[in-house]
């Protein structure tokens, strides 16, 4: 078959085949460096994440399982936050990579057509998209909601806040509480509540064993097999009475939030310009629920910026290795610089509301530039005195460096 074409066609199907296995060579390489940038980055940031809730292993009673499972719950907020930077750092590892082993060179001497790297980098960036609109309009509204579900649990968990054997725990002031052990059926052993909010006479109360159970709407904390110890305050007299059982009444001691208040980036994408009439929440905190709105649909629009941004510095060979690292100090400083103006727009559409246009159009007007940069084949004069103001800064740098390096060694030499 390979025979009966003729010398132009076999040409074509040589580069058609050689360009679909330069594209998965760069569609397979950006997605491991994507997998293991975006696991290190969200590692450290929900690492320093976890150590706020680290209280719920500490003074809240909750085993780290239910800690792990809490804390897991904000993953996929914290991956919508860092995946455009985990794919820009990706794509510079993987064109830095092609950049140094000349085989951008080789592509471009071909004559290949940009499209060659262009497109598996934008197919990535799409891919990225799609799985940041996932976690923005679904996955991470929905995860920060069961987090505040889990958290308003744990604070009015009673059983949690105050058994913990060997401790005494206020309950509340001047009331403590205290038992030996608690079983594995949930019995507490060796109980001691002492109650001193009378401000005349003040209660001990202990007992072998009790049970904290719910009945009529109320909490009830049933000690078996005690006495009560009443003592007026300021006296010496002190009178015991035993008990088979005694109930104590704890329902004051239980917050009375037990339904949580779902904040703007807690609630569902399409629930944010529709909510009820008598929710207090959205009635005080209208303009959050539109820049949270808003916020979901035009974050995942970076990773096409930064695509284009990246391709736009690197996508072609450089001839010297300064070249290539001025490329990417000035990416890394515009992609960062672009996702700063985001969060800035945030704040400023969160005063005014009506100007949440502004969220889209920084992501947009930074697509349209770069591919524009990329179509002329050529920097235009603001990417050129952006490069130019970028080196100059680092030869400042390195000036200022090497003289304090300089002064260091005279002095050491003169020593």
């Amino acid at each position: 078959m390979w025979l009966g074409l003729s010398h132009n066609e076999q040409e074509k199907v040589l580069v058609h085949g050689t360009m679909k296995t330069i594209e998965r060579y760069i569609i397979r390489r950006s997605f491991t460096a994507f997998i293991v940038t975006l696991a290190a980055m969200t590692g450290v940031v929900w690492s320093t994440q976890a150590l706020r809730q680290l209280d719920l292993v500490t003074s809240k009673g909750q085993t780290l399982l239910q800690f792990g499972y809490i804390t897991a719950l904000a993953l996929p907020f914290l991956i919508l936050i860092v995946a455009p930077f985990a794919m820009m750092l990706a794509f510079i590892i993987v064109l830095n990579s092609m950049s140094r082993d000349s085989e951008l060179i080789v592509i471009n001497a071909s004559g290949a057509s940009k499209w060659l790297v262009l497109r598996p980098i934008m197919t990535f960036s799409l891919c990225v998209t799609a799985l940041m609109y996932f976690l923005s309009i679904y996955l991470s509204p929905t995860g920060l909601a069961e987090l505040r579900s889990e958290l308003t649990r744990v604070r009015v968990d009673l059983v949690a806040n105050i058994i913990k054997p060997g401790r005494f725990i206020p309950i509340e002031e001047n009331l403590t509480f205290h038992i030996r052990n608690r079983s594995g059926d949930g019995v507490l052993e060796g109980l001691l509540l002492d109650d001193a909010r009378d401000p005349e006479t003040s209660f001990t109360y202990t007992a072998e064993t009790g049970r904290i159970i719910e009945a009529a709407d109320k909490t009830l904390l049933v000690m078996l097999d005690g006495t009560i110890q009443r003592r007026p305050k300021g006296g010496q007299d002190m009178s015991i009475v035993s008990f088979e059982s005694y109930g104590f009444d704890l329902s004051s001691m239980i917050p009375e939030a037990r339904e949580p208040t779902f904040k703007a980036s807690e609630r569902p994408t399409f629930d944010l310009l529709s909510a009820s009439p008598d929710d207090s929440y959205a009635a005080k905190h209208w303009d959050k629920l539109i820049v949270e709105f808003h916020d979901r649909l035009s974050v995942p629009l970076y990773p096409i910026a930064f695509g284009l941004i990246i391709y736009a510095f690197l996508g072609s060979p450089k001839t010297t290795r300064q070249d290539q690292g001025l490329a990417i100090t000035t990416t890394i400083a515009v992609a960062t610089l672009l996702r700063t103006a985001g969060f800035g727009a945030t704040l400023i559409v969160s005063a005014a509301p009506d100007m949440f246009p502004l969220l889209y159009a920084i992501p947009i007007i930074a697509i349209a530039l770069a591919a524009w940069s990329i179509s002329l084949n050529r920097r235009p004069w603001f990417v050129q005195r952006l490069v130019d103001g970028t080196q100059s800064l680092l030869n400042g740098v390195g000036s200022v460096f090497s003289k304090l390096v300089g002064r260091k060694n005279q002095g050491t030499a003169g020593l």
